[in-house]
């Protein structure tokens, strides 16, 4: 059964890329959010694997959305991984701080990359 995923990025252009990109590499977007409150719905009613969490979400912060991510799921600790355009040196302390299994940056993106993330997650 492939991984399913929530992309949650406040560009349309990032989010169908990154469908694609995931898609041809096995795994399932199963929805897109653009805000906190989308992404937070979609994420209730969709039960997904994984949520890639754009740090930048335009006026929201993607580290408090995992925050929230996080209280919404109750006892289980979702798989949520933080993307952005930006360096991880960055953010590293925030990401450091985060309950996000980790980062990883959006020229990086890709099936093998999050497999060997969740890999390392599991472990």
């Amino acid at each position: 059964m492939a991984l399913r995923c929530l992309i949650v990025d406040d560009s349309d252009h990032f989010k169908e890329a990154a469908r694609l990109l995931l898609e041809a590499d096995g795994i399932a977007v199963v929805g897109t959010a653009a805000t906190s409150d989308e992404a937070l719905r979609w994420f209730q009613e969709l039960r997904p694997d994984l949520v890639l969490v754009d740090i930048d979400l335009g006026e929201e912060s993607g580290f408090d959305l995992v925050i929230r991510l996080c209280e919404e799921a109750g006892g289980r600790r979702p798989r949520i991984i933080l993307i952005s355009t930006r360096d991880e040196q960055d953010y590293a302390d925030m990401i450091a701080t985060s309950p996000a299994v980790a980062f990883l940056s959006k020229p990086h993106l890709s099936g093998r990359a999050i497999d060997e993330i969740l890999r390392k997650a599991d472990a």
